[in-house]
């Protein structure tokens, strides 16, 4: 009766362990990724290149939330793959300082670093762009500043409310706290704004400066002014997808077949497939096939 209740004992622990087992060649890979538009297009181009290029199926978790959201989602492998900013992983997440001059490949190779050895999570080939900060504002204003340098004097003089996304100013290392030690800004009010509505509203006039997105075709469309951050205060935020090693494993032709995508997206394909979505109303997916197809990546 003993070996017996043992035995059972046994098979049931097996079943949970093939249970909890996060990856299976029958289950398809889950993309995911933040809740701004890039990052609706992005998981569509590589979940399309995919499909289009090996056997496997392809799952899209939309708009899962922030880097805090999907930092622990992808170790605890509720997802399998999304686009991260080498920046993003070396400050918000691994913490680590930025070193003064740092190029893109050292960080890169230090958030890769960072990530297989605390997530079990590898950072495959950059796509071709970066995807940093500039503050933006309406061309109307009475100050012409063309680095947060100048912006920084306009902000003592004139009335400047300040808006950005809610995540910024929860972000360590390069984040709103960190910027204002940088740069001593003296905005008369500050606002947290929906990533996809704060180009709007500073359009409106409901804010006078924003944290843009580089790669977003909105500052051109709606003819905004840019600046530089002449301090040097942000990293490289080099795009790069992110993919679980158990995943790698799991599906041997996909990181051969993501790296094919290396340096194949730049900052104005980037600009206008945001744009096309933002301004224009077409669907992600629609946009991503479309820069497929005519980069010559997948057949129409």
């Amino acid at each position: 009766m003993k070996k017996r209740f043992a035995g059972l004992v046994l098979l049931a622990s097996v079943a949970l362990v093939g249970c909890g087992s996060s990856n299976d060649k029958n289950e398809p890979i889950v993309i995911s990724g933040k809740q701004f538009t890039e990052q609706y297009i992005l998981p569509q181009i590589l979940g399309q290149y995919v499909e289009a290029k090996t056997d496997y199926d392809v799952e899209y978790n939309e708009g899962l939330g922030e880097v805090a959201i999907l930092t622990p989602a992808i170790e605890k492998g509720d997802i399998d793959i999304y686009v991260e900013y080498t920046g993003t992983g070396l400050q918000s997440v691994l913490e680590e300082d930025l070193k003064q001059g740092e190029s893109s490949e050292s960080v890169l190779e230090r958030v890769r670093e960072g990530y297989e050895e605390k997530f079990d999570v590898t950072w495959l080939e950059p796509l071709g762009f970066e995807n940093t900060y500039t503050l933006a504002y309406s061309k109307d204003k009475p100050y012409k500043a063309e680095t947060y340098s100048e912006l920084v004097e306009a902000s003592k003089s004139e009335d400047i409310v300040f808006g950005a996304p809610h995540a910024f100013y929860e972000r360590p290392g390069d984040g709103y706290e960190a910027m204002v030690k940088e740069y001593p800004f003296e905005f008369s009010e500050k606002e947290s704004l929906d990533p996809n509505v704060m180009y709007e509203a500073v359009k409106q006039g409901d804010v006078d400066v924003i944290t843009a997105f580089t790669t977003d075709g909105r500052i051109e469309r709606f003819d905004l002014e840019i600046t530089k951050d002449d301090k040097g205060f942000f990293p490289k935020y080099d795009a790069a997808p992110l993919v679980r090693q158990e995943t790698l494993e799991t599906y041997p032709e996909l990181e051969d077949v993501l790296n094919e995508l290396a340096g194949k997206i730049s900052l104005e394909d980037m600009q206008k497939m945001n744009a096309r979505v933002d301004i224009d109303q077409e669907k992600p997916e629609d946009v991503a096939r479309d820069f497929l197809i005519e980069k010559g990546l997948i057949e129409e």
